[in-house]
């Protein structure tokens, strides 16, 4: 499985509660970058870039595999460098919550 895969399957662990009301885009700027739209409490995954995300994440593969693994944690990958974070900082802290990520496996 490949982290595209893994982002694929995001809308199905969006917790819909956490993204009442909300209206985001978050960009993952990977070898094959993809980026998913939340609106009020769905969201869908696209590939490719998003014309305005509200937030950027930038890392390798790997890395973005085990953060959404829950294998690292995205704070401590932010701190030491693997995790570079563009627009709403709130926005990216929030989404540990927004994400049950055992239904990603």
């Amino acid at each position: 499985m490949t982290v595209n895969d893994l982002i694929k399957k995001m809308p199905q662990a969006l917790n819909p509660n956490a993204a009442n009301g909300m209206q985001s885009t978050i960009q993952y700027k990977i070898s094959n970058p993809m980026y998913l739209v939340i609106d009020d409490g769905k969201c869908s995954a696209h590939e490719g870039m998003a014309p305005s995300p509200d937030v950027a994440l930038t890392m390798t593969d790997d890395n973005l595999m085990a953060m959404l693994k829950g294998e690292l944690n995205g704070i401590s990958a932010f701190m030491s460098g693997k995790l570079k974070v563009e627009g709403d900082m709130m926005l990216a802290q929030r989404m540990q919550t927004m994400f049950d990520t055992s239904k990603l496996a």
